[in-house]
């Protein structure tokens, strides 16, 4: 476990739900042993999450990166809007699943 964020498994998925305003350095480590440790099926859910800085971005970019390596998908879900325009204009949303609901995340995971 993690003080960044609570796990659930559903239907073999892992998911992440993030717990803070924001995806701060120390969550890299936790986040990036769950490709390792946990499988690769992960559900980022950022319902929580009001902030991504660019060092955010950075790990989210790295987790994509470990997770494609490992043959494992990674989706994410419950994006603010504002979140999801900073995806959209550093067209990271290019690269990221990205879904309004978990309901919609986890159908045809």
């Amino acid at each position: 476990m993690s003080p960044h964020f609570d796990l659930e498994q559903i239907d073999g998925i892992t998911v992440v739900n993030l717990v803070g305003p924001k995806l701060t350095p120390e969550a890299n480590e936790p986040l990036y042993g769950l490709v390792e440790n946990e499988g690769q099926r992960l559900l980022l859910d950022l319902s929580n999450v009001r902030f991504l800085s660019s060092n955010a971005l950075g790990i989210l970019v790295s987790l994509k990166k470990k997770i494609d390596a490992a043959g494992g998908r990674l989706r994410l879900c419950c994006l603010e809007p504002d979140l999801l325009e900073l995806l959209r204009v550093t067209r990271l949303d290019r690269i990221f699943e990205v879904f309004d609901s978990r309901q919609d995340a986890l159908r045809g995971f």
